[in-house]
């Protein structure tokens, strides 16, 4: 059977991979020592994207992608096990959003309720804007202020204007963007992608220069209070932790802005026999899920030092001088 391809983003990069549709959901094949089929943005979708498991899968099939496995997870508020199939406990950081106040008082702790107010205090107006040419032009500037955030090579840095806004228009239909302005300058932006009961935080980044305003605090408060008033159970923060990296300064970042690890399950049917071998090995994991939290995490900080300490400087080398370095709680 004939099968088509989209293009996804991979590491920031546009990548065209196998897909097909199923039952009206496009499957994307992605992998490169083997193989995996999952339901294209899934995580942005509203509802539960899999209802009836075993006909899908059977049309999956049906459609030869060559494809080892097919994962699929349940999603917020759903965090009972539905389905009997492989399944290993997935998570994600998300936080109750039926209550600003409850949010407020309880989850937050001195100090961050201390650090949200700071913007305000300090003249930072913090609002729901449309996505304008302007504000892209805006975002452009922030994704160019540094070419390492985490400790890693930002994705976005270096894109153009039209890139920016081909990728920052995604979803439209289902977004709300929230900028942080001090005077004209956008000092900050969140993208949240609607995606009902819950409300997906798609994008979070603010300039590293206005880090003492503790912009990006202010941000995550005001798109809670967003929620609480459009009705959405929980907003969601990406991942609270990947594979054995149990720590992490983002995954304390989020804990202290009121965000928990809630546990979801997650799926995997082997497609093929090489898929069965896969899964009983638990390749599938990767070297997140594979390498001991100790050592993982040593790699991680020698990586870190590395991008810092020689990839930065190489980089930097035609300029005189470089510009500030992120290494904050900003999601990328």
């Amino acid at each position: 059977m004939e099968t088509d391809s989209t293009h996804i983003s991979i590491k920031g990069k546009q990548t065209e991979v196998k897909s097909a549709d199923v039952d009206g959901q496009t499957v994307v094949v992605k992998g490169k020592w083997f193989k995996v089929a999952e339901v294209m943005d899934e995580a942005w979708l509203a509802g539960q994207t899999i209802t009836h498991p075993e006909q899908f899968i059977d049309r999956l099939k049906a459609q030869r992608l060559g494809a080892d496995l097919f994962t699929f997870m349940q999603k917020l508020p759903d965090t009972k096990p539905r389905f009997a199939y492989a399944l290993e406990m997935d998570n994600v950081a998300a936080t109750p959003t039926t209550s600003f106040a409850e949010w407020w008082e309880h989850r937050l702790p001195q100090e961050s309720r201390k650090n949200a107010r700071r913007a305000a205090k300090r003249g930072v107006v913090t609002k729901s804007v449309p996505l304008t040419d302007e504000l892209i032009r805006q975002i452009v500037e922030i994704y160019n202020e540094s070419p390492i955030r985490q400790g890693v090579p930002f994705w976005h840095f270096g894109k153009n204007f039209e890139t920016v806004k081909r990728e920052i228009s995604t979803f439209s239909d289902q977004s709300e963007f929230i900028g942080e302005y001090l005077g004209e300058e956008l000092i900050g932006f969140i993208k949240v992608v609607y995606a009902p009961p819950v409300a997906n935080m798609m994008q979070i980044v603010s300039k590293n220069a206005h880090r003492d305003k503790r912009p990006t605090n202010a941000l995550i408060a005001k798109a809670v209070e967003i929620c609480e008033q459009k009705g959405f159970g929980y907003l969601v923060y990406g991942k609270y932790s990947y594979g054995n990296k149990t720590e992490s300064t983002l995954s304390d970042f989020k804990h202290r802005n009121g965000f928990e690890k809630i546990l979801v399950p997650r799926y995997y049917v082997p497609l093929t026999l090489y898929g069965r071998v896969i899964l009983l090995f638990k390749l599938h994991r990767g070297l997140l899920g594979l390498i001991p939290s100790g050592c993982l995490s040593l790699m991680l900080n020698l990586r870190a030092k590395f991008y810092r300490n020689v990839w930065l400087p190489l980089r930097l080398k035609p300029k005189t001088a470089a510009g500030p370095v992120a290494e904050d709680g900003q999601s990328d």
